[in-house]
């Protein structure tokens, strides 16, 4: 498994950690504080660590364009009904997207469907498959 594969996993797995932290009130001040205590107690490949600090950084900063964005492509779905897994595959997919120039959008979308298959429920590569596909048509119009 290469590198950024490790590094978005990571980034997934503190994702969903942080959708139930901020629900009780952590700050997102202390956000890369807390990633390097994740980093640690979890053991994250430290060549994977900048990546995925990467990736969480942009999405925390553009967080309300990128739900903006999967909310549009996922019709009839409201982001908050989405599986707090999908949904955070979804939004670093859709940062990659949106930001990463060296990463293509397909690269980006099988990586996310590759993560879903590992992490996720038996329905939800081919859901994020389908909604990441809307977004690459909707963003590069």
């Amino acid at each position: 498994m290469g590198v950024r594969r490790k590094a978005r996993e990571a980034a997934l797995q503190f994702l969903f950690q942080e959708d139930f932290m901020l629900e009780e009130g952590h700050q997102v001040e202390n956000f890369l504080e807390r990633f390097d205590s994740f980093c640690t107690l979890y053991q994250v490949n430290r060549k994977a660590r900048p990546y995925a600090q990467q990736l969480l950084v942009g999405i925390l900063r553009d967080r309300i364009e990128i739900d903006t964005c999967i909310e549009q492509a996922a019709s009839n779905w409201r982001l908050a009904r989405i599986a707090a897994t999908d949904r955070n595959i979804l939004r670093l997919a859709v940062f990659e997207m949106m930001s990463a120039d060296e990463i293509p959008d397909q690269v980006a979308i099988n990586e996310a469907v590759e993560i879903a298959k590992r992490f996720a429920g038996d329905e939800s590569p081919a859901f994020i498959n389908g909604v990441l596909d809307a977004v690459k048509t909707s963003i590069r119009s």
